[in-house]
């Protein structure tokens, strides 16, 4: 049995009018589960009725929906299907009598600026841009890194660039140099489109001298193209650099280069534990489908509907974003800022002016944004939502319950979704046929063949296993981009044919599955697997713990320990008191052989600009061992502060 119970459970009029079960009805099924079983068992059949039911339009029709000749591990979908997710994204509407005058891109700055672009306003840009990255000489095939923050012409060069039939790779806007630099250089990008700073907690922040830096080191660059969002004084090479306003042409007329399906579109990176990042390889048929399929099948956006999910274009749900509203005919809504800046109420203003239907936050964000209250929420009108998505990491009950409760007042259903950059989207969520319980998700995605397997590939239920999927899908990565070796070793490499995902997963009696951590973040203590998210739900469960993160090291007689770190209230200090406090919270929980033995308050804990805390830098840090590649990181401070806990207990001991 779950240890949750339903928080929200679809009625029947809710349940009918939903994009997914009214696709169910016309394949001739009213259970979920016996169609999501159907969809993996026949997978050729699933996803060429779900290309049609999102809407995707040919150039040339496929002759095949799956060639699976050159392996399981490559599999080419939509064999001789012509297509360019331009013409899907955004031609499509534009052209379209009844969609052209409708918004599909609302923009707001960190300094209040705003920006609103129809369809065909946002088509003759595009066009624009594409004329001008052509005669910057940008042909079919080249790569063109992006390195921008979130403003329109990010949105306009994702765009030009797949129109020219060029492939582009987004950067995340918080790197450094040398981050930038890598992944140039591993793409051997022929152009890369920064800007010359921008706004963040009101003040200029400069991005043309890092952009600058790692062009230096990229002899492949041919041109840098900067936007100019503050105007703020940077250096000029004259051989290389040209300013948008400069590059784009006045012709507004571009004919979408007709692609195949097959052909990548983009290459985006994810950091790798070792500091060398991987580069993904995405076509035009499979990322932009599988998002738009499960934004608008499974999240139920709708072409009437208003995404925001708070993200930078960097991560992978910044051109899901794009491609998950777009595709399905929605505006997206696209933020310069942070969420709690000038004010802590700044993401409910945002849904409250753009009447957000579907928001994207992270667990991590809704932590901080707790610390505020629920006051400023109050302030807005948060009706317009439909749908609060989630992603990133895996919940902790309290926080879950306060989005629950105060943002969408008991009735939005709480979209919790886990996949990945490799996957174009999500293995598990929480589809809207089905009741939705706190932390969980409720299903696999339709078309997602999942598994949880032990250590030696045998079937697993009740017990944490590790994910696995024993089917391609649309949207599965085409490998490393010149690495397929590496992608092999990556997810190939445990049991034969089988993706094994690197997360640890249970399912309940019910049918709810819970991600207890990435399994190379799994602890075994005492020869038990203790999944990190369960001790820092423990950590904040107590009334004085706003935050925590937690690692396993080695210790000589359970092989492994758990250390926590958390940060407290605002109003709350450290003392012997309250740690002893705590760890008794944390014994009586978890008992005492499983709860940490080691605790240590900190300011922050390291994050993503997305808000996401990545263990692997505290656990280095603690450890004082090389991190890999931390660029990704939005407050580096935050290791500095472990590593010194790390020194002194190490002393101490």
């Amino acid at each position: 049995m779950s240890d949750y119970e339903a928080a929200w459970i679809p009625s029947e009029s809710f349940k009918n009018q939903t994009r997914l079960y009214q696709w169910m009805r016309k394949l001739g099924f009213h259970d979920y589960d016996q169609f999501q079983k159907e969809s993996i068992t026949d997978i050729e059949w699933f996803w060429h009725e779900a290309v049609k039911e999102i809407g995707i339009e040919w150039y040339e029709d496929y002759e095949e929906t799956l060639d699976l000749s050159k392996g399981i591990q490559y599999p080419h979908w939509f064999v001789g299907g012509k297509m360019n997710v331009v013409h899907n994204a955004l031609d499509k509407w534009a052209l379209s009598d009844e969609k052209q005058h409708h918004t599909a891109l609302f923009w707001e700055g960190d300094n209040g600026d705003r920006r609103q672009f129809t369809f065909r306003q946002l088509y003759e840009d595009v066009n624009q841009a594409a004329n001008g990255l052509r005669n910057l000489g940008v042909q079919k095939g080249d790569v063109v890194t992006i390195y921008m923050p979130m403003l329109p012409e990010t949105l306009i060069a994702m765009l030009a660039v797949s129109k020219i039939g060029a492939v582009f790779s987004p950067a995340f806007s918080g790197y450094k140099a040398d981050a930038v630099a890598t992944r140039i250089k591993a793409a051997d990008a022929k152009v890369l489109i920064t800007v010359d700073g921008f706004y963040r907690r009101g003040k200029e922040n400069p991005m043309k001298n890092e952009a600058d830096l790692a062009a230096d080191q990229a002899p492949s660059l041919e041109h840098v193209v900067m936007v100019e969002r503050t105007k703020q004084d940077v250096n000029w090479n004259d051989e290389r650099d040209v300013t948008w306003e400069n590059m784009i042409a006045q012709n507004d007329e571009f004919e979408t280069v007709k692609t195949l399906g097959y052909d990548p579109f983009m290459i985006i990176y994810t950091s790798g534990t070792t500091g060398k990042p991987k580069g993904a390889v995405h076509s035009h048929d499979g990322f932009p489908v599988k998002s738009a399929f499960d934004a608008g099948i499974c999240m139920d956006v709708t072409s009437d509907d208003t995404l925001f999910w708070y993200t930078d274009m960097g991560w992978m749900m910044g051109p899901f974003l794009v491609y998950g509203g777009l595709v399905n005919g929605a505006s997206i809504v696209m933020f310069e800022g942070t969420p709690d800046y000038p004010e802590p109420d700044r993401l409910w203003q945002l849904v409250d002016t753009y009447h957000v239907t579907h928001l994207g936050i992270s667990p991590t964000l809704i932590r901080a944004m707790m610390k505020h209250g629920e006051s400023w929420p109050e302030k807005h009108d948060l009706s317009s939502l439909k749908l609060i998505g989630s992603t990133g990491e895996p919940w902790n009950p309290e926080p879950w319950y306060w989005l629950f409760e105060h943002i969408g007042h008991s009735r939005v259903p709480i979209f919790n979704y886990s996949g990945g950059t490799e996957i174009s989207g999500g293995i598990f969520g929480n589809v809207l046929v089905k009741p939705i319980e706190p932390v969980t998700f409720n299903a696999a995605l339709p078309g997602m063949d999942v598994a949880i397997f032990d250590e030696h590939g045998e079937s697993l239920r009740h017990d944490v296993g590790e994910l696995v999927l024993r089917q391609p899908w649309v949207g599965m990565t085409q490998g490393f981009y010149k690495e397929n070796d590496r992608y092999e070793q990556t997810y190939w490499n445990r049991f034969k044919d089988t993706w094994v995902h690197g997360d640890w997963v249970v399912q309940d009696d019910d049918g709810y599955y819970t991600i207890t951590g990435r399994s190379d973040d799994v602890l075994n203590v005492a020869g038990k697997r203790l999944g990190p998210a369960e001790v820092e739900s423990v950590l904040v469960d107590h009334p004085s713990v706003v935050e925590s993160g937690v690692i396993g090291i080695p210790h000589e007689v359970k092989g492994e320990d758990a250390v926590g770190f958390i940060v407290l209230r605002s109003d709350v200090t450290m003392t012997e008191n309250l740690k002893s406090e705590i760890k008794q919270h944390l014994d009586h929980k978890l008992g005492k052989a499983l709860a940490p033995s080691k605790l240590f308050a900190v300011s922050d804990l390291p994050k993503t600009r997305n808000a996401k805390v990545m263990r692997r830098a505290i656990k280095t840090a603690y450890l004082n061992k090389d991190a890999g590649d931390l660029s990704a990181l939005e407050n580096p401070e935050a290791v500095e502060e472990i590593r010194e806990h790390g020194r002194s207990s190490h002393i101490s001991s």
